[in-house]
C-alpha cells in the first residue's frame, strides 16, 4: 500500500471576492485619467498630499466598541500593541487626521487632493468592489457656500476633461439640514437616522419601493440577504418619502438647508453652470458625517450590456460638507469636500 500523506498539497489559483486583477491597457487608462484630473484640479489651485494607506481605526471613525473586532464596512487587525488599525475606506476621514496633526503649519483655506487605493469589507457585487482608487478634493476653513459652489463646477470640469460631454453628466446638489429638518419633524429617534439616511442614498439603485422597505422593516435582495431597516412608522416613511420629493410640509417649510442651497444655486448660475449643476433633493449620500450640501455626479447616458438591455452608470462620485470631521481631533474647522 502506498503511503500519500507525504504528497504535496497542490493550490488552487483563486482571486478573492470583489477585487481584480488589472493588465496593462486597464493601467495605462488609469494613468490617462489621473492625469487629466490632476490638471484640473491643480488649475483650481488644490495642491497635492499623500496619506499612508493603514489609519488608526478611531481616527477614521470607524469602529465597533462594543464588539471585540472593529470591522464593520473596514478591514482591520490589531498591531503588537494592541492598537486597532484599519486599511482606509476613504480618503476624507485620513485628510481630517492629517490636517488636526498639522494645523499649525497650514495657511487656510487649506485645499488639497490625493488619489489612491480605498477598501471597503462590504458583500462585493456588480460595480461594488472591495478595493477601488478614489481621487479626492477638499477645502478647509471655509465657511462660506462659495466652496461648496466650488467643488460643483470642479466636478463638472472633470467630467469634461475625462470626455464626458456636456449633457451626459449631472452634478446633483442636497444639503443634508433639509432631511435633518425632516427627520427633527417625524421626531425620529437619533439611533435610527443614520440607517434612515443610508435606506435614502439607495433611491437612485433601488427606487422608491426599495427606499420604503429599508425605511420599514428591511428588504431581502436577489441573493436572499436580507437588510434591517430602520423600523419608521409608516407616518413617518411617508414623510420621509415627502422630504426627498421635495414636498414642504415634510420638513415644516424653509430650513437653513434651504438657504444654503438658493445661495449655491445663485453661485453656479453666475458662474454659467446652471445647466450641469441643479438642486435634486433625492441626494442624500449615505456618510454620517456630511453636515451641510451634499453632491453626486451622475451620468445620465445609457449604455448596452452583453445581453443588450439598457444600463445607466448612475453616480460616478460625489462628496460634501463635513464641519465636524476634523473638529474630532481639535476646535471647530469647517470643510467641504
Amino acid at each position: 500500500m502506498s503511503d500519500k500523506s507525504n504528497k504535496p498539497t497542490k493550490l488552487k489559483a483563486r482571486l478573492p471576492r470583489g477585487l481584480a486583477d488589472r493588465g496593462p491597457a486597464e493601467i495605462a487608462a488609469t494613468r490617462q485619467m489621473v492625469e487629466a484630473i490632476r490638471l484640473v484640479f491643480e488649475r483650481y489651485g488644490f495642491e497635492p498630499v499623500e496619506t499612508p494607506t493603514i489609519e488608526y481605526t478611531d481616527a477614521l471613525g470607524k469602529f465597533l466598541p462594543d464588539q471585540d473586532r472593529p470591522n464593520e464596512g473596514v478591514f482591520s487587525f490589531q498591531d503588537d500593541d494592541e492598537q486597532w488599525l484599519s486599511l482606509r475606506y476613504d480618503l476624507t476621514a485620513p485628510l481630517a487626521r492629517y490636517v488636526a496633526e498639522n494645523f499649525q503649519n497650514l495657511a487656510l483655506p487649506y485645499r488639497s487632493y490625493r488619489f489612491g487605493w480605498v477598501f471597503r469589507n462590504e458583500k462585493p457585487g456588480p460595480g461594488r468592489f472591495r478595493q477601488f482608487m478614489q481621487f479626492d478634493a477638499d477645502t478647509v476653513g471655509a465657511p462660506s457656500m462659495a466652496a461648496d459652489a466650488e467643488m460643483c463646477m470642479l466636478a463638472a470640469d472633470t467630467m469634461e476633461a475625462l470626455g464626458i460631454p456636456r449633457g451626459s453628466y449631472l452634478v446633483k446638489v442636497n444639503n443634508r439640514k433639509v432631511l435633518d429638518g425632516a427627520m427633527d419633524t417625524l421626531q425620529i429617534p437619533a439611533e435610527k437616522r443614520l440607517t434612515t439616511m443610508r435606506a435614502v442614498d439607495k433611491l437612485d439603485r433601488l427606487g422608491i419601493d426599495g427606499v420604503k422597505m429599508l425605511l420599514g422593516r428591511g428588504r431581502k435582495d436577489e441573493s436572499g440577504d436580507f437588510t434591517k431597516g430602520a423600523e419608521l412608522t409608516d407616518p413617518q416613511i411617508a414623510g420621509i418619502v415627502d422630504a426627498i420629493s421635495g414636498v414642504p410640509k415634510a420638513t415644516g417649510g424653509t430650513t437653513a438647508g434651504d438657504q444654503e442651497l438658493s445661495e449655491i444655486a445663485a453661485l453656479v448660475n453666475a458662474a454659467g453652470y446652471s445647466d450641469r449643476v441643479r438642486i435634486d433633493k433625492t441626494v442624500v449620500r449615505g456618510l454620517e458625517y456630511y453636515t451641510g450640501p451634499v453632491y453626486e455626479v451622475e451620468l445620465t447616458f445609457e449604455i448596452k450590456d452583453e445581453k443588450g438591455r439598457p444600463v445607466r452608470f448612475g453616480s460616478v462620485g460625489g462628496g460634501g460638507r463635513y464641519d465636524g470631521l476634523v473638529s474630532r481631533f481639535r476646535g471647530s474647522q469647517r470643510s467641504a469636500g
